[in-house]
Formats: structure tokens, C-alpha cells, sequence
């Protein structure tokens, strides 16, 4: 297993990390699975022992179930491995059960740490945007939780740019914890990242963490334009991540199956492969219902894509050259930072437009 460091942060993380979105199956959570204690041991099990340290959960899933069962799991290891969790989401019918309040960070951190049977969750993060609660509020509350060792570093989730870049200038300002990484979607058929999030990511040093780095087994194989499998979390009718073109998708499916099987590996580790290969990613949290379906994707960790094979993948799914892009890659490309190049280096082979 290869470990990255977390942004500018000195700590490690695999490559590969658990997501435990599975664990426990309460409620609309069941469209994707309902692990068990057991289930989720032998799981956890399996990536210990192929080199993944760090667990990603959060508060929301399966309403604090998948907290108790990770907790329960990795008691007696814990010191060996590190936690991400996450809060934001609406967990309750009261007015403070949601958003990012003071009252509501610090309330749920607490209740989080008792779910997971420890003192401290290595990586928090907030889980979605909440444009009602200051980010002087939110960021103070998240300084309070690190003074007091229950949370280690920070982070957000599904932020958009100018909330990200809003958050890092409040927290050098106020000299309040900053955030040391950003879980975000992003895989070979959402790019969408690139004008934005991971440009802001290498050039401020965050950390990306991507979920659902297969699209919900979108890219893993499973799926084709003659083939799906009969039981999956699409046929339950989860519609997350959505799909707004078809043909695109099995387009890049199908370059995908050509190179896995010109590589002799699966569909699933080519893809995970080409997103460990981008600019700013630490990490990819990936899920799976059986212990061949983590092996598998562990082994992308030590599948190197060669410079053909990641042109071929770009070019079957670069997005649009949007402006004001297009309008820099024709006059301002010699004066480019590491930031500028993790979107424009996918157009390097374009002219002027």
C-alpha cells in the first residue's frame, strides 16, 4: 500500500481508505447494504491486512449506526489506524439538528467520539455547505474540538470554490484552525472538479479526498451498454451520483475494458488507478460487499497507467474547455502555476480555440 500525505499536513494516509456507507443499512441506507457487526469485521479485517489505515464514516449514516459498528470493530486496534467522520447533515427533527452551528458541531463531535468508543476522530469534516451559520461560528467551534484533542485536523466535503476559499481566508485571518483536506466527488465521469476544487486543492495545499471514486460501481465493470447487474443500489433506486449523459458514460466504460483487458486487470482498478494518478488526490474512499471486491480495489494502489493509456482515458472524458479556460490556455498558458496545471495539463494537446 502507498502512503500520501494529507495535503500539507504531515500525516499519512493510504492510498486507499474504507468507506463504511454500508455498515448498519438503516433506512434509505438499505438501498446500498445492511452490514452487520460480523460483516463489517471481516471487511475491516481484510484492509488492515492490505495496508489501509484510515476509516471514513460520518454521523448521518444509518443514523449514527455505522459510528457504533466501526467503533465496535476496531476496539483494541484503534491507536493503529486513524477515523474520518463527518457533520452537517440533518440527523434529527429539531431546529439544531443540522447545519453547522456552534451548538451543533460541538454536540455532535461529542456524540460521535461516544459511538466510536474513542477520544478523538483523526480527520472531521464538514459535510455539505451550510450558507446560514457564519464560517466565523463554524471555524471557532471546529478550533474549540481540536483545543481540546477531541479532533486532530479538519476539513469540508461537497463545498464549492469560492465557499473553500472563503473558509481558508477567515481561518488565516481569525488564526483558527485551517482545513487540511476536501472529500469530494470526482471520478472519470465527474470531472467537473477540475475548474475549480482541485486547482484550489494543490495550490492550498488541501488534501483531496474523493468518495464514491467508482460512481457507485458505475465504473467497476459491473456495468456496460449491454450489461447490469440484477441487485445493485441503482435498481434499489439510489440515484446518487446522477448521470445527465448516457453515451458518455459507456464511452468511457468502453475504453476502460479495453485497457483492463489489454493490462489483464479489472475495469474497476484502471479507473481508480487513472484517479490516484491526479494532482491532489491522497486518498480514495472506496466501499464493497465482499472481501474480493476491497482486494481488488487495493490493488489499484500498485497499478501504474502509462502516459497512452491516461491520453486515451482523457480524451474519452475531459470536459468541457468552459471560459474563462479556453480564454487562458490561449494567452495566458506561459505563466501557469502547479494550481493552473491541474486542470489545463488535460488540454495541453489543443491549439488556440
Amino acid at each position: 500500500m502507498e502512503y500520501r500525505a494529507l495535503g500539507r499536513s504531515g500525516l499519512k494516509v493510504s492510498a486507499l481508505s474504507m468507506g463504511t456507507f454500508s455498515f448498519g443499512g438503516e433506512g434509505d441506507f438499505a438501498m446500498v447494504a445492511k452490514q452487520s457487526v460480523s460483516d463489517a469485521r471481516r471487511l475491516v479485517d481484510t484492509c488492515i491486512d492490505g495496508g489501509i489505515n484510515l476509516f471514513d464514516t460520518s454521523n448521518m449514516y444509518s443514523m449514527g449506526r455505522s459510528e457504533e459498528i466501526l467503533g465496535e470493530v476496531l476496539e483494541g486496534r484503534r491507536d493503529d489506524v486513524l477515523i474520518c467522520s463527518k457533520a452537517r447533515m440533518r440527523i434529527g427533527g429539531g431546529p439544531n439538528d443540522e447545519g453547522v452551528s456552534r451548538h451543533h458541531l460541538i454536540r455532535e463531535c461529542e456524540r460521535s467520539l461516544k459511538r466510536l468508543r474513542t477520544d478523538h476522530v483523526d480527520i472531521y469534516l464538514m459535510h455539505e455547505w451550510d450558507g446560514l451559520t457564519p464560517l466565523e461560528e463554524m471555524l471557532s467551534a471546529l478550533d474549540t474540538l481540536v483545543q481540546q484533542g477531541k479532533v486532530r485536523y479538519t476539513g469540508c466535503s461537497n463545498y464549492s470554490g469560492w465557499h473553500v476559499m472563503k473558509a481558508l481566508g477567515i481561518s488565516e485571518r481569525r488564526n483558527l484552525q485551517r482545513f487540511v483536506a476536501q472529500q469530494i466527488h470526482y471520478t472519470l465521469e465527474a470531472r467537473e472538479a477540475e475548474y475549480e476544487l482541485l486547482p484550489i486543492s494543490v495550490d492550498q495545499g488541501l488534501g483531496v479526498m474523493v468518495w464514491s471514486p467508482l460512481a457507485a460501481g458505475l465504473l467497476s465493470g459491473a456495468f456496460g451498454r449491454d450489461r447490469a447487474p440484477e441487485i445493485s443500489r441503482q435498481a434499489a433506486g439510489w440515484s446518487e451520483p446522477p448521470i445527465r449523459d448516457e453515451e458518455r458514460l459507456w464511452s468511457i466504460v468502453d475504453v476502460l475494458d479495453t485497457i483492463a483487458k489489454e493490462r489483464g486487470v479489472s475495469v474497476a482498478q484502471v479507473s481508480l488507478a487513472w484517479t490516484l494518478s491526479r494532482p491532489g488526490v491522497a486518498t480514495l474512499v472506496v466501499g464493497g460487499l465482499t472481501e474480493q471486491h476491497f482486494r481488488d480495489s487495493m490493488a489499484a494502489a500498485e497499478l501504474k497507467l502509462s502516459g497512452d493509456e491516461l491520453d486515451r482515458l482523457n480524451r474519452a472524458s475531459r470536459p468541457a474547455y468552459i471560459y474563462p479556460y479556453w480564454h487562458q490556455h490561449n494567452f495566458a498558458a506561459d505563466r501557469f502555476s502547479a494550481g493552473d496545471w491541474a486542470l489545463h495539463d488535460s488540454y495541453r494537446d489543443l491549439g488556440k480555440i
